[in-house]
């Protein structure tokens, strides 16, 4: 229990803006004790980071093809 006091303690000196900091990621630690819920997270992270990833190549050629079409090299 005394790990749990202190814990407390130190909260409770922390500046308002940072409890919500704090809030969170004692929400994430419940998250990822709950084997379904961490499963459901890092299933939706890794979807995300591909999205991510496949829209910043799309990005990417769109702004090569704006260019191309901007100096004339190819016709719309």
């Amino acid at each position: 229990m005394m790990t749990h006091n202190m814990t407390i303690e130190k909260i409770q000196q922390l500046p308002e803006p940072l409890l919500q900091e704090v809030s969170d990621f004692v929400d994430f630690l419940l998250m990822k004790s709950d084997n379904t819920r961490w499963q459901m997270w890092t299933h939706f992270a890794e979807t995300a980071e591909i999205v991510e990833a496949d829209f910043s190549h799309y990005l990417s050629n769109l702004e090569d093809y704006e260019e191309r079409l901007a100096r004339g090299e190819i016709k719309w």
